[in-house]
């Protein structure tokens, strides 16, 4: 059953994946749903700034998941069934729900998008596709295996080319595995992804490393309704001020349109 919180003006909830995970969330607002699905070591509490922003205009669902904050971790772990709590979520949220994924969630929509997820709009902010920004995963899973979480986690940090620096993520820790899953081999499925037909705005930062660009604008060509926007002076830390009207804008425009904007 939903919990109203007046204080944050949210309400959260969990609702139950195919296999009977629990998947926590938190709603904000009110109006079209939109969805947003975090990246690599955050959870629904990292979603809040941005949520609350879109929040004047959208029903805003942000989920912990699978692994993170609220939400179960039923073994073993597949992508599959991460695309499944994502349906849940969906679910909860409303019919047509939009999607927003940063990093790593954003990999996740997409896929879950091309496994047939029905949809609305869907945004994206600098999935790491690429070698280059390929989780550390051979020796972090070994790491994870012999129980060493706070080791796996530096090792990560230490390696990976997108910046992540937030302390007490430790507990997260083994869920770097589940995000190299979701990236497979790094590079832009491309095949995959040529099925999808919802609309995506593919959204870069302008000083984010050229890697990251380049990822976005391969992105942007393999995805046949896309449109490509990089913020100026924005990092992978984006600034959700500067990425929400953005957000906006595209949720709320009809226009079949494709390409660069």
């Amino acid at each position: 059953m939903d919990e109203v919180d007046t204080t944050l003006s949210r309400v959260r909830g969990r609702v139950t994946s195919r296999d009977g995970t629990p998947i926590a969330y938190e709603r904000y607002g009110d109006g079209p749903p939109v969805v947003l699905v975090s990246g690599t070591l955050c959870t629904a509490a990292g979603s809040r700034p941005l949520a609350g922003f879109l929040a004047g205009r959208f029903s805003v669902v942000a989920y912990d998941r699978r692994g993170r904050g609220g939400s179960g971790d039923t073994g073993p772990y597949a992508v599959e069934r991460e695309i499944e709590d994502l349906a849940a979520v969906v679910g909860e949220a409303g019919a047509g729900a939009a999607l927003h994924g940063t990093g790593t969630g954003g990999a996740l929509a997409l896929a879950a998008v091309a496994a047939g997820l029905s949809t609305g709009p869907v945004s994206v902010y600098e999935p790491p596709y690429s070698a280059e920004a390929a989780l550390p995963h051979g020796r972090a899973a070994a790491l994870l295996d012999r129980g060493q979480r706070g080791a796996a986690l530096e090792l990560f940090l230490a390696e990976s080319a997108v910046p992540v620096a937030w302390p007490g993520r430790e507990e997260l820790a083994s869920t770097l595995a589940y995000d190299h899953a979701v990236l497979g081999d790094g590079t832009v499925p491309e095949r995959r992804l040529a099925g999808v037909h919802a609309r995506v705005l593919v959204v870069d930062g302008g000083a984010s490393p050229v890697w990251a660009r380049r990822a976005a604008r391969a992105l942007t060509a393999v995805l046949p309704r896309a449109r490509h926007r990089t913020l100026t002076g924005q990092t992978h830390e984006v600034a959700p001020h500067v990425l929400a009207p953005v957000l906006e804008d595209f949720l709320t425009d009809d226009r079949e349109t494709s390409g660069a904007v």
